[in-house]
């Protein structure tokens, strides 16, 4: 059944992981979205098509005999994984977060972190922090504000902020000028792929307190 997905990834967030870019975290979301939406997967091979084009505009350049070494080094060292993109497949989960999970929703190792809501951190680079978060319907997360972005991407129930309501496949991107308090709609459990590159700016004591132990 084909999704009615309503909020998509910017044209930035393409182009970044077209071009490789992208914090690992950052990337996985691009990747699990665009598995999702025939709009943003169109989108993608078009700036892959055109960063293609513009490489082989480029006149060759000569290479030193170090170069392959260097190359490989960089690879083995500083390089970043992109997670790739892959088809849809059955089940809650997209195929390129089943590959982090090692299956669907009965393989993820939840961590209860207050009010019901349970989350399970992905394994991926320093740069950004990916998870999965488990939101019971009509519970709400506490108010925050954002130090750096967040890319949240529905993938089961709903929540509604301040700004729009967020059904499947739909991605809400964060900055530090949005402040929410986004709520799981009633009728179902929210399950979100969630990744920052910051810690979050929570309004509340306790939550702020906690923050360090749940490296939210």
């Amino acid at each position: 059944m084909k999704m009615n997905i309503r909020h998509h990834l910017n044209d930035a967030l393409l182009m970044s992981y077209a071009a490789g870019s992208l914090p690992e975290a950052f990337g996985l979301v691009v990747a699990a979205h665009v598995s999702l939406c025939d709009d943003c997967r169109a989108r993608l091979e078009s700036f892959e098509a055109l960063g293609g084009a513009l490489v082989e505009a480029e006149p060759g350049a000569e290479m030193g005999e170090a170069a392959l070494a260097q190359v490989m080094a960089r690879l083995d060292g500083t390089g970043e994984s992109q997670p790739a993109r892959a088809p849809r497949k059955a089940g809650i989960l997209p195929a390129p977060v089943a590959t982090y999970v090692g299956g669907d929703l009965d393989s993820v190792k939840w961590k209860p972190i207050g009010m019901g809501v349970r989350q399970a951190i992905l394994p991926t680079s320093r740069r950004a922090t990916a998870r999965l978060l488990y939101i019971p319907a009509g519970q709400a997360v506490p108010d925050h504000g954002h130090r750096g972005t967040e890319l949240t991407l529905v993938l089961h129930g709903a929540f509604r902020d301040a700004t729009d309501r967020f059904g499947p496949g739909d991605l809400e991107i964060a900055d530090e000028d949005l402040q929410h308090t986004p709520v799981a709609e009633d009728g179902a459990d929210c399950i979100c792929l969630a990744a920052t590159d910051a810690p979050l700016r929570f309004a509340g004591l306790v939550p702020r307190l906690l923050q360090p132990l749940f490296r939210i």
